[in-house]
């Protein structure tokens, strides 16, 4: 019992540290999330996504590199992209780079981290949306079987899940001080509330994975690299993890010595994925469409890991040492409080419920005569 006791409280002081290194970050990155809300004009995405050509997928993969989006919450803006006549290959494009990348996955990547895997990210991001997109714009030239026609026919009207992170709402004007209130409502509430729960499940397995997961185990069973992306794909692809989540878990194998390139196959095709989202993806694009999604993400997420281990390789960085950070360390009072102040928001927008209750609640006062 005592050693059970001593291995949770080590797995939480962990998860402790791993937080406090990243919550400033995260703040700050739902901050610009907030600023991206509140100034980008609503109809920017859809005027940009017509058509099927390869100018609409660039756009589409480009425009969603920056917005913090979730597998989950992309699906109703697609969408919505599909229904106005936005073509399949942007759709896909869209459908990738939003959810692997935002602004503020790539504030964690900084944190836990580093500087070549930070800008690698996004940038290999961008680069598997536009290699979808075309993938699925080009198997589109061939005539398809007429029920796969039909379930995208019903695709777009089923696809939008109540619990997803977007809304469809009328645009109002708003002056400046209004705008900046409704993207900060939405980023430290809507968003985080999406994000949150999941933040804090990726840094609990971050935790474990730093205690219970030692080197020697990666070096006995994982020390071939391309075995490894393998394993990362396997683990990833039905996985339901957001691109925020994803980073302290990848963090932490890091630590324990897999390579960058099996990192970034898990921070790639992790949040693009999941066996959720594909059955709706599915009925939006068709299948024959979504099975070419599916295999452009796992062909770009192996590419791209091993151009990140060869990059690593040309700038003399040894790719089992690559992270060398003590996310048990001392902290600056600034991080301590901004783990305390992130915990409070995820609470806050998670249970909105329980704090109205908390405000409301007045002790009972009893009176003798």
């Amino acid at each position: 019992m005592k050693e059970v006791t001593s291995i949770v409280s080590s797995i939480l002081l962990a998860s402790w540290g791993v937080l406090l290194e990243a919550s400033p970050f995260v703040l700050f990155g739902f901050l610009v999330a907030g600023l991206l809300k509140a100034f980008m004009p609503d109809d920017f995405v859809v005027r940009h996504l017509g058509g099927n050509g390869l100018k609409s997928i660039l756009k589409a993969s480009a425009i969603g590199v920056p917005i913090p989006l979730c597998s989950c919450g992309v699906l109703p803006a697609a969408a919505g992209l599909r229904k106005q006549g936005a073509g399949k290959g942007p759709v896909a494009s869209f459908l990738i780079s939003t959810p692997e990348t935002g602004v503020d996955s790539i504030a964690v990547s900084w944190a836990l981290l580093d500087p070549v895997m930070t800008v690698a990210r996004p940038v290999a991001g961008f680069m598997t949306a536009v290699a979808a997109g075309a993938a699925v714009s080009y198997a589109e030239k061939f005539p398809a079987r007429q029920s796969d026609e039909a379930a995208v026919e019903a695709g777009p009207e089923a696809s939008c899940p109540s619990s997803c992170c977007c809304g469809h709402s009328r645009p109002e004007k708003k002056n400046v001080v209004e705008k900046l209130r409704a993207g900060l409502d939405f980023a430290f509430g809507d968003l985080l509330k999406d994000v949150g729960a999941w933040l804090f499940l990726g840094v609990m397995i971050a935790g474990a994975i730093s205690v219970l997961v030692s080197p020697e185990t990666i070096d006995r069973y994982l020390s071939n690299e391309y075995l490894t992306m393998a394993v990362m794909l396997a683990i990833s692809v039905p996985l339901y993890v957001c691109a925020t989540a994803s980073t302290p878990i990848a963090a932490a194998f890091a630590l324990k010595g897999i390579s960058p390139g099996a990192a970034l196959v898990f921070l790639l095709a992790g949040p693009a994925t999941n066996a959720a989202s594909i059955t709706v993806i599915s009925r939006m694009l068709g299948k024959r469409a979504t099975a070419v999604y599916l295999a452009a993400i796992v062909v770009m997420s192996f590419l791209a890991g091993m151009a990140i281990n060869n990059l690593y390789g040309l700038l003399g960085l040894d790719i089992r040492n690559w992270i060398s950070r003590d996310v048990q360390g001392e902290h600056a009072p600034a991080a301590v409080a901004s783990a305390i102040a992130l915990i409070v928001l995820v609470l806050k927008s998670s249970f909105p419920d329980l704090t109205r209750r908390l405000k409301s609640f007045r002790p009972k006062q009893t009176c003798c005569n």
